[in-house]
Parts: C-alpha cells; structure tokens; sequence
C-alpha cells in the first residue's frame, strides 16, 4: 500500500473516535436534563471540532504547494487557539447569560415598581400642577386663556340676550313666510347659533380693523371700516334696536306727558348701546382674546412666546421629572436589551466563526472572521464577507 492510501486509511479511522463522542453529546436514553445539558453544551463544539479537523487534514498536503508555508502554519495554528477560546467562551457564555437575563428581570421589577409609584404620584399631584400650571400661564406672559374665555362667554351672553328678544320677531317672519305658525323650541336653537356668529363675527372685524390701523395700511383701513360700519349698521338695525324697543315702556312710565321716541331717537340710542358695549369689551378683554381666538379658527396655532430669549414650555400633565425619567427609563430598556442580546448570541457565534475561519484559511489563506467578537454589531452581513474575500483577488488581477 502507498503512503498515501495509508495516510487516508488512517485519517479515516479517526472518524470513528469522533462518532462516538457525537454520540455520546446526542445523549439519547440520558435523563432529560442530562440531556439537555448535552446538547447544549457539546453538540456545538463538537461540530466546530470535527470541521476544523477535517479541513486541517485537507490542509497539511496543500503545505508543499503554498508560497508563504511559515505563515500559512501559524494561521493554523492561531486559528486552533481561537476555536479553543471561543469554545470556553461559549461555556463560560451560558453561565453569563443567565446572570444577565437575571440582572435585566430584577432591574425590568424595579423598573416597573418605581414606575407605577411615580404614576401614582402624577396623578395624585395632578390637580396641583394644574392649578399651578394655570397660574403661572395667568401670571407670566404668554396666550391670554382667561381673554379667551371672557370673550367667548361674552359671545354667548350677547347671543342669548338677542335670541331672547329677537325670538318674537323671527316668530311672526318665519310664521308669514311659510304659512304655519312655528314654535320657539324650533326657532331658539338655530337662532342662538347664528346670534353668536353674528357677535363672535363683529369682534373679528373689530380685530383686523384695529390691526390695520396699528400697521397703517391705508387700504385696508378702508375696506375693513366699510365692512365694520356695515356690521355696525346691521347689528344697530336689527338687534341692538330691538333691544331699546323693549326699554321703551321703561323710557314712558317715568316720563312725563306722551312718550315718542321716534326713530332717530331709537337708533341713535341704539348706536351709543353698540358702541359702549363694543368698547367696554374690547378695551378690558376682547382686544386680547378675539386674536387668539382667530388664530385657533384659521389654524395658525397660538404656540408659546418667548420671554427674555427663553421659549415657556406649555403646560403639560406630567413633570419635567416625570417624563425625564421615562424617557431615560427607555433608554435603559434599550441598552439592557441589546446586553442581553449580546450575552445570547455572541458566545455560539464565537464558536461558528471559529469553525468558518479554517474553511476561508484553506481556500482563501485567511481569516473570516476576526475574533473575538464583541457584540451582535460584529456580525458582518453577507455583502460585506464576500466583498472583502474578494478584495485579494482584485488587487491581484488589477
């Protein structure tokens, strides 16, 4: 027999020891946790065993043919020492896992106990912060809530005041034009709508008129103060003359003699009733209140104003505190899961990188993988493996 053949016969009789130790990883008739254990533990280890003997065996002829031979055997032979480091690494790794998943659920508790404390402090100091919240947006510079709120329960004052006395006169008109007699339950409702477009719509040309004239847009000026005297004049004509009609019995019990207002009379009253109301209101909150409130309507937003160069956060339902901690809370959830991650799939991919850099030594004479690995981030994707086998290869040809 050749050396050679005799060589092979032998290499293929060390298969044989290598079975065994399979078989005793596979483990099967073993208790289960012994198995388990097994399988585990060795079935991986083995394997990366058995391809880097087989691709070492397949190497050694290859020696008389390399240029670079020294070099070549102490790639093997580091290659071997990775594979070993990567091997206890991999038991060592298991041990290192389950401290970790224990260290990750103790910190997920306590994350979850501190947390549902913190809650129930937000919400039992929740009233608090909004009345302090309302204060400091009362108090400091910023959008006029309460301007707000005083001009659009003025709206609905005014409207209610003139779906009241206007409730008669849009009775009898209805009434005549559709031939039926219509009831107030029918007319209040849709009436009190529109009185409040109505009042809510002169504060709005109130308001552009008043920011034309602070701009000096002469043009402007114009076209909005002929809409104004119009709305002025519709609203002195059909509402606020309706108004002093019903103070006329007032106006003739206390004088003295027959009492004729006239018409002139009534509409100049009328017009002085408009314009202290417009003015009273407009002076003490309208003039502060109609602008936001246009500004909500066209959906430019109110936003927040910056006073002395620093921009006033709004008021929110949480502290500052609250929502620093919850955001750093996720930031540990993150960072803790990408640990455990790690600490599961690092220490068998050691052993798979290990195992793969014999296969590139004898094919490409080098390396994979460079270990050890640190994190999931050291795992190359496919792409990238193949472009650097290449790049040998191209330097070569260029």
């Amino acid at each position: 027999m050749s050396p050679q053949a005799q060589f092979w016969m032998e290499t293929i009789s060390l298969w044989q020891p290598m079975r065994s130790a399979f078989l005793f990883a596979w483990g099967a008739g073993d208790p289960l946790w012994l198995l388990a254990t097994k399988r585990l533990f060795l079935i991986l280890p083995l394997g990366a065993v058995a391809l880097a003997y087989w691709t070492s065996v397949l190497s050694l002829p290859t020696i008389v043919v390399r240029a670079k031979r020294r070099t070549f055997v102490n790639l093997l032979l580091v290659t071997w020492w990775d594979l070993a480091r990567a091997t206890f690494t991999f038991w060592g790794g298991a041990f290192r896992f389950l401290l970790r998943l224990a260290i990750s659920l103790f910190g997920a508790l306590q994350m979850i106990v501190v947390g549902l404390w913190a809650v129930a402090q937000e919400v039992v100091l929740l009233p608090v912060r909004l009345i302090r919240n309302v204060g400091s947006n009362v108090l400091n510079p910023g959008v006029p809530w309460i301007a707000v709120a005083m001009t659009f329960f003025w709206c609905v004052f005014e409207a209610i005041v003139f779906t009241y006395v206007m409730t008669s006169l849009v009775i009898d008109t209805l009434s005549n034009l559709a031939g039926t007699q219509m009831t107030e339950t029918a007319v209040r409702i849709p009436l009190f709508l529109f009185m409040f477009f109505i009042v809510l719509g002169s504060y709005a040309v109130l308001s552009t008129w008043t920011a034309a004239l602070k701009t000096r847009d002469w043009a402007t000026i114009v076209k909005i103060g002929v809409v104004e005297s119009v709305a002025m004049f519709v609203e002195v004509v059909f509402l606020y003359r309706e108004f002093v009609d019903a103070l006329v019995p007032w106006f003739a019990q206390h004088a003295s003699g027959n009492f004729e207002l006239g018409i002139a009379g009534t509409l100049a009253i009328a017009g002085v009733t408009w314009l202290g109301i417009r003015s009273l209101s407009w002076f003490l909150f309208a003039g502060a209140g109609t602008p936001t409130m246009m500004a909500i309507i066209q959906g430019h937003g109110v936003g927040s104003r910056n006073v002395g160069g620093e921009s006033r956060i709004a008021s929110s339902l949480f502290s500052v505190g609250f929502t620093a901690r919850l955001r750093n809370e996720f930031l540990w959830v993150g960072t803790e899961g990408e640990r455990l991650l790690d600490a599961f799939l690092v220490p068998p991919m050691q052993v798979v990188a290990g195992a793969l850099n014999f296969v590139t030594l004898l094919v490409a004479n080098r390396h994979l993988l460079d270990l050890p690995l640190q994190s999931v981030r050291d795992f190359k994707d496919a792409r990238t493996l193949v472009a650097e086998l290449n790049q040998p290869r191209q330097r070569k040809a260029a």
